[in-house]
């Protein structure tokens, strides 16, 4: 496989990190009384037929006093299929996974990602990297694989393409980052400190591995960096209250956007008003904790580190998260 090809196949790895975590906040930010201006575009949203595995192969719904999390799995895929449909192939071309938690207090939400080389066992199919699910199972293998890792139900599935992701840095004028590596990809150099980046430039940005040490690692570190400022552009006071240019960021990306029927609009409406309040210094974004990179026979995998899981499955299990502080990635 050449550099260039290895490249186009990492893009859908990363660059959805930031949209699909920025595409759910900006929905849950879809509330009150602009209600049907953002109708329109929220029709235009592919729907997942089949995304759940049977009832009796998944956790029990978990509750507290003041009620029930909500975990929303986020796909990545690097490009629509010929066909239009973005679940047509899906298990070549999603090569981004990332669970978004809200806990029942609703004062913190976080968002995780999930390595795909993530040496895990897949039900059925013994132990392997966790995107094959998608190849071997579709949809309802992976949220069952994922399931399985956090112990708790995935509420919805929701799936984003590549031109989203463009897009919405478009939309956005640019999204403002702190960049804590100077570095240069291509054409396109990125200095150390704040920076601000769109369209092309943004994809160069959450693409780039070669230029680090520790490649996937950094890369994923950069992530979360364009998904911050991602999010802290979109839930300005000036979108929010502005309901055209919160319809068009919106109208931008739904036609990129594939969720499941769980992911109505009502429910969508519900819970942003929950979550109204919440700005983004309660949003947390990390990568599920692993021990590092090995082999596996011919493949590079990434091992998981299993005790940080556990007290990851243990905070999730709680009323709140407010004071939750990740295992190191590495």
């Amino acid at each position: 496989m050449t550099s260039e090809t290895k490249q186009r196949t990492h893009v859908g790895r990363w660059i959805a990190v930031s949209i699909v975590g920025v595409i759910v906040l900006a929905l849950l930010a879809a509330i009150g009384w602009y209600f049907l201006r953002i109708n329109p575009s929220v029709q235009q949203v592919e729907t997942i037929e089949t995304a759940f595995p049977e009832e009796s192969l998944r956790p029990t719904a978990a509750a507290t006093e003041s009620g029930a999390p909500v975990n929303v799995l986020l796909l990545g895929s690097d490009s629509r299929a010929t066909d239009g449909s973005l679940l047509t192939s899906l298990g070549d071309r999603a090569d981004t996974i990332m669970v978004a938690h809200i806990p029942p207090d609703r004062e913190t939400v976080q968002i995780m990602s999930i390595m795909r080389d993530s040496w895990v066992e897949i039900p059925g199919h013994g132990t392997q990297k966790v995107n094959a699910a998608l190849s071997l199972g579709g949809v309802p293998l992976m949220v069952q694989t994922v399931e399985g890792i956090i112990d708790q139900r995935i509420d919805h599935v929701a799936v984003i393409d590549f031109e989203g992701f463009k897009g919405l840095t478009e939309a956005l004028g640019g999204v403002t980052l702190q960049n804590d590596i100077a570095f240069s990809e291509g054409a396109y150099s990125y200095p150390a400190g704040e920076i601000t980046v769109a369209g092309d430039e943004a994809l160069a940005y959450v693409r780039a591995r070669y230029p680090f040490s520790d490649g996937d690692y950094q890369r994923s570190h950069n992530q979360r960096a364009l998904l911050r400022g991602a999010i802290e552009q979109m839930m300005t006071r000036e979108n929010l209250t502005n309901p055209d240019r919160m319809a068009n960021l919106l109208a931008t990306v739904t036609p990129h956007m594939a969720t499941t029927d769980t992911f109505s609009f009502p429910v969508v409406f519900d819970l942003g008003s929950q979550l109204a309040q919440l700005d983004s210094t309660r949003i947390q974004t990390f990568t599920m904790p692993t021990l590092g990179t090995g082999m596996e026979g011919s493949q590079s995998v990434v091992y998981v580190n299993w005790e940080g899981v556990e007290a990851l499955r243990t905070a999730f299990d709680e009323e709140s998260m407010t004071n939750f502080q990740p295992a190191p990635e590495r």
